[in-house]
């Protein structure tokens, strides 16, 4: 499967909400029970290309959309405006392909080139799926939130890992940012 990385458009839209309704219904890595529908996405799409975070996805020569990622504020108090959350869903024909890692990739590019200083992944079921892609791209553990969510019929842990950028806390940031 040939893929290219590519900034969404909202005619893609339809497709990511159906892979992310996947993830809510049939996952761990989103707390939401009931998935959002096309307007919610939209809207949720819309703000974060308003505020200039990257929305990315992988699509193969037909037009398939086998997986998205996003960056978005971890908070949105202004000390943290150089930190950026990474989101990443893939869809279910097309996991274990080596697709989330691509797309993290280029998420993580991107969100240097805007001028974050660090990333953080809060991987919902400490899924260790999510854990191996983010480790393998340079993440490290910065904790583990013990039953943080109920879903499935079970209590879910959280675990966070965090990934510096450029020159991370090494230098003070861009104030203009």
């Amino acid at each position: 499967m040939n893929l290219a990385i590519l900034d969404m458009t909202p005619e893609q839209l339809p497709a990511v909400t159906a892979i992310y309704a996947d993830a809510v219904l049939n996952g761990t890595a989103s707390y939401e029970l009931e998935p959002p529908g096309l307007e919610e996405m939209t809207a949720r799409f819309n703000a974060l290309k308003d505020k200039g975070y990257p929305y990315l996805v992988a699509v193969d020569d037909t037009g398939f959309v086998a997986g998205f990622a996003y960056g978005s504020a971890f908070r949105t108090r202004p000390a943290y405006r150089w930190l950026v959350e990474d989101s990443i869903y893939i869809h279910a024909s097309a996991r274990g392909r080596g697709i989330g890692k691509a797309l993290l990739l280029a998420l993580l590019g991107r969100c240097e080139a805007l001028g974050f200083r660090q990333m953080v992944a809060v991987v919902g079921g400490a899924s260790e799926a999510s854990m191996a892609v983010h480790r393998s791209c340079g993440f490290e553990l910065a904790g583990r939130l013990v039953g943080t969510g109920f879903k499935h019929g079970q209590w879910l842990d959280t675990v966070l890992m965090q990934k510096a950028l450029g020159e991370a806390s090494t230098t003070p940031p861009d104030m203009s940012f």
